[in-house]
């Protein structure tokens, strides 16, 4: 008696197009690790900083004004427990401070202090230099293209989720 063998079903292989997105995906993440892991070693050796604590520090200096932990949190894409952490070491470092809002005491807002606007403005000045140094690989033509490009992919993958 013959015995059937059945062979598994390959899945078809991605088209060009498909390859391609995913190598760039790939690419881009890649990328994007290793200037974060950089930034995040740099802001440690020379300012005692962690880098989501660099973030938060940053959203409070661009609204230029108290602000929600809430709105915070939507700025900074993560929850309300991680927010609170936060803030919670950076007031105890003097460098924020919490107020609750006498409209709503459920509610508190958040804004830098006079030594965390300093410290911040050091900071990003650092960070600043520090990422043109990561890029200079990358020439100021290339970089526009690479930055029109990235605009273009964010607004494809935008108009999508």
């Amino acid at each position: 008696m013959d015995r059937i063998v059945e062979t598994p079903v390959e899945a078809p292989s991605p088209s060009g197009t498909d390859a391609e997105a995913l190598r760039l995906w790939l690419r881009l993440f890649a990328t994007a690790n290793l200037v974060e892991a950089e930034l995040s070693r740099r802001l440690r050796a020379e300012f005692a900083m962690t880098l989501p604590r660099f973030d938060l520090m940053a959203q409070l200096d661009k609204a230029g004004e108290a602000i929600t932990l809430g709105e915070l949190s939507r700025r900074l894409m993560v929850t309300n427990g991680n927010v609170t952490g936060l803030v919670d070491r950076l007031v105890e470092d003097g460098l924020v401070e919490r107020r609750v809002r006498r409209v709503d005491r459920r509610s508190a807002t958040v804004r830098l202090t006079d030594a965390g606007k300093t410290l911040f403005a050091d900071m990003a000045k650092a960070h600043r230099a520090w990422v043109a140094e990561l890029f200079a690989g990358v020439d100021a033509p290339s970089q526009a293209m690479l930055s029109a490009l990235l605009r273009q992919a964010r607004e494809s993958v935008g108009a999508r989720a």
